[in-house]
Order: structure tokens, then sequence, then C-alpha cells
């Protein structure tokens, strides 16, 4: 949604995956959420890898429901041909894969060096980005910067010291942070501190509600979007809360990866060496960030230099006001606020 709404940024297109929920599911969601958001009818989904590299998928039920989006209302039915139709087709009608459509929108913008270099924002495990890399070096050029929300510095939140997305494939994320390009990390150090609170959670629904007598009711949604966003949110609420013990609200993980994108000063970041355990027993997954130099380092991005930004605080306040006002633009054309 802030992809598709942030006036800087031009989405190229949404790339599948395994993670919170089997590849399947993940691409029928990526499509009717872009119908829900009203993006326009050129940015479509492309599935991509259904499992990592060398081990078995694994998916997070337990946070996320079963189907990825668990405890949504309102939005458009998978099988419904306004979002199968954001799933892009071939001549022969099945469906254009992530490796040719990333290749393919980036030579596109490019230009060979004429036109523009593209970031690539990753939100779950790095299967598809890994494979980019290793199929298409030539096209490394045209990338200024990967962006991905993962891994944590001494923290992990599905194992003792591991992330999620980067759990669910470590060598793909390993891959990828030895690429010669600019790599931004978003742990969940800083996530963790973007709650959605009461306070943004009613604005989320409605934007000119006056706070309620009894501070446990939150405001009624004013359109059917916000209604929608709502749902997701007290689910991932729940969840949250039950597992993590979050009790102000659950933090909104994935969406600081735009943020970053669109206003990179709203954050404070540090250049590191940046590594995954990939063999330990109990600590594969784990991002092993050289906070204290021990690692000789060059100023390449490569395998041989501090290979990361990884980002140290983000300016809470301010990014939901921008998460807000892509909320609002998304209101005045969101399909959801038609019916």
């Amino acid at each position: 949604m802030m992809a598709i709404h942030c006036p800087n940024i031009q989405l190229l297109g949404v790339s599948t995956v395994h993670g919170n929920a089997s590849a399947e599911c993940t691409a029928k969601n990526a499509a009717r959420c872009l119908h829900a958001f009203g993006a326009s009818n050129d940015v479509l989904v492309y599935p991509g890898a259904v499992k990592p590299l060398i081990r078995e998928a694994r998916h997070d039920p337990d946070i996320h429901g079963e189907n990825g989006l668990g405890g949504v209302q309102g939005l458009t039915p998978s099988d419904d041909p306004k979002a199968t139709a954001r799933i892009a087709k071939d001549v022969d009608g099945l469906p254009v894969n992530a490796l040719e459509a990333m290749a393919k929108s980036i030579k596109q913008i490019w230009k060979k060096g004429t036109g523009h270099q593209a970031t690539i924002v990753s939100c779950g495990p790095m299967t598809n980005v890994a494979l980019f890399v290793s199929v298409y070096p030539e096209l490394l050029v045209a990338v200024e910067q990967f962006v991905f929300m993962g891994g944590g510095v001494g923290l992990g939140n599905r194992s003792a010291v591991a992330e999620f997305n980067i759990l669910c494939d470590p060598e793909a994320a390993q891959i990828v942070l030895n690429v010669p390009v600019k790599k931004v990390m978003i742990p969940i150090n800083v996530t963790h501190t973007a709650i959605v609170n009461r306070e943004v959670h009613s604005c989320l629904r409605s934007p000119t509600a006056t706070s309620p007598e009894n501070d446990n009711v939150l405001p009624h949604p004013s359109t059917n979007l916000r209604h929608t966003l709502s749902t997701l949110i007290s689910f991932f609420a729940d969840t949250y809360k039950s597992t993590f013990g979050f009790d102000e609200g659950p933090p909104l993980h994935d969406a600081l990866t735009i943020g970053y994108v669109s206003n990179p000063e709203l954050f404070a970041c540090e250049r590191y060496r940046v590594d995954v355990e990939l063999n330990g027993a109990i600590t594969a997954g784990e991002t092993v960030v050289d906070l204290w130099n021990y690692r000789s380092c060059d100023e390449s991005w490569g395998p041989s230099g501090k290979n990361s930004l990884v980002a140290q605080y983000v300016n809470v306040d301010q990014f939901f006001a921008l998460f807000l006002e892509c909320v609002a633009q998304c209101d005045e054309v969101s399909p959801l606020n038609k019916c």
C-alpha cells in the first residue's frame, strides 16, 4: 500500500515467495492487495520461489494465520477476476515468474545506462533475490540498493537469535549480502519500536474521530479500506501479544522498508559487516553484525567489505505520519470504498 501511494516511489511490480504462508497463498494475497489498494493496472504480481534454496519450506500460521492474511475482512476473494487479473500471465496463460519479471522491469528502466537504477525491496525470505543476482549478474549495475526487512542485532523472534525472514532461507540471505551492491538492513531491533498503539490504530480507523470515553473502544472505521486494514492489524496485535507479550500493539515490520526508500532521513544507520550463520545447530539464521570491527574489511559492499547499512533508529512519529498519509491517499482510490 505504501509503495503504491508514496509519491516519490514508482512500484514496478511485486514478486512473491514462500514465508509467512505458502507461495500459492502469498501470490493470491498480493493480487488481492494490489486490487484493494488501487494500484495501476500495469503493476502486477509475479510468483516466485516456492521453497528455500536448500532447506525445507516453513510457514508461520501462529502469527499470520493459515493463509498469511489472518483475520482480514473486506478483501476481494482470491478467485475473483479482479484479483486474478493482477497475476501476470504469458501468452500461454501461465504465470510470469519473478526472476523473468525482475530482469525485464529493471532492464526497461535502466535503458543500458541512460535511465534509472532500481531499488529491490525484500519483506520476506530472500530466495527470489538470491536467484536473481545469481542468474542476472550483469544487471547488478542497474540496482542502486537492496533494502530488506530481516535479521536482528543480538535478537531473534523465531529462534533465540534468528529472525523469521532470514531463518526461512539463510543461504539466500548470505548470497545477497555478498553482492557488491549497497544493502540496507532493517532489523527487528528497529521494527519493534514502530508499534501500532491505540493512538495510531485509532487514526488508521478514523482520522477525524474524537477520543471516546472508553479507552478500550476504537472509533468506527470511516471507510471500508480502513476497516480492512484494521482487521489485519487487530489479528496481528492478538498473535503478537499472545506469542511475544506486546501489550501496546503489534510492530509494523515490513512497511519500514518502504519508509526507508521514500524517506531515508527518518532513519539513523551505521555501516557494518553482516553475515548469516549457516551451520549452527541452535544459531542457524542468526545475522552476525560485526559491531566491533573484528573483521578486517575494505570499503566495498561485497564479500570483503562492510556490506550493509544497519538501521539503528527510526523516527516513529514521522514514519507513522507517512504511513497514515498513504492510507489517506489510498482511501481516495480504493475499490473497496466503492462497494
